[in-house]
């Protein structure tokens, strides 16, 4: 099992409603092929560097979990069907991307907590 990160941008024309229903969708896809979820972000509405698709802004997920190789590229023909997806981009973890993500996940609870 390797480790992986999928960060997504979803169309910012979506209601909160189908936003929570596309991330669960995908969440449910990974979790159906054996995917074990480390952790899950929201990062909200940002304001994108460049425009896509004419949008200005875009809805940002990060996805972190473990699971086989031949699985990313299902999601990654998911992703590009998917209308509601403007960019997305997946990364396989070193070990030392890794314990940077657990270092991370551990401020972002420090800060939540104070």
């Amino acid at each position: 099992m390797n480790h992986y990160e999928t960060v997504f941008i979803l169309n910012p024309v979506l209601s909160e409603d189908q936003i929570k229903e596309t991330v669960k969708k995908y969440e449910d896809f990974l979790t159906s092929r054996g995917a074990k979820m480390i952790a899950k972000e929201d990062w909200g509405l940002k304001k994108l560097a460049y425009p896509i698709q004419n949008k200005k802004s875009g809805f940002y997920h990060l996805f972190e979990y473990q699971v086989d190789g031949e699985v990313i590229n299902p999601l990654e023909v998911e992703f590009r069907r998917d209308e509601r997806f403007m960019r997305y981009l997946t990364v396989k973890l070193d070990k030392h991307a890794v314990a940077w993500a657990e270092r991370r996940r551990v401020k972002l609870k420090e800060k939540a907590k104070a």
